[in-house]
């Protein structure tokens, strides 16, 4: 696929308040079951990477509905939208208002998006730590934290996993 044109921050975010204003009036629209409607996710991957289509594949089974942009261009997309090097991963997504980074589970992401804290850019799962969502597999499962990042810079560890 061709790659999109350069992402800026500010692009992502307008797209994230669309799907949050779309999905937050599809909630009042809908009966008590809303909770069961899919959330809305944009992920951005390497056409190539078979972890980040089975963290996709993982996200839409826990309650996200994604949709998936191929770029070849990933690290110019993340310096463009301020993923921290030192935090980076293979794929980066777009989840309400917050950028997510690497292979952070459903659980956190929705709680991320249920509590909504001030000053926060996103989570990140940095490298690719074996066990988590898409990278599972038959030999070991590393422990490993989510961190949220800040736009002034600082982390914190959002949640411990393994």
């Amino acid at each position: 696929m061709m790659d999109t044109p350069d992402v800026t921050r500010r692009e992502m975010l307008a797209t994230g308040l669309r799907m949050l204003a779309a999905g937050s009036f599809a909630g009042a629209m809908l009966p008590a079951r809303a909770s069961e409607v899919p959330l809305a996710l944009t992920v951005y991957k390497d056409p190539s990477c078979g972890c980040c289509a089975k963290w996709v594949t993982y996200m839409r089974e826990n309650g996200f509905a994604p949709s998936v942009t191929d770029r070849t261009d990933m690290a110019a997309l993340k310096d463009s939208i301020g993923i921290p090097v030192a935090l980076r991963s293979c794929h980066t997504a777009l989840a309400g208002k917050y950028l997510i980074e690497g292979h952070v589970p459903a659980g956190d992401v929705m709680r991320l998006l249920a509590t909504a804290p001030r000053g926060l850019l996103g989570l990140a799962v940095p490298g690719m730590p074996s066990g988590s969502p898409g990278m599972e597999g038959p030999a070991r499962a590393d422990q490993y934290s989510v961190i949220a990042f800040a736009a002034n810079g600082s982390t914190s560890v959002f949640a411990r996993h393994g």
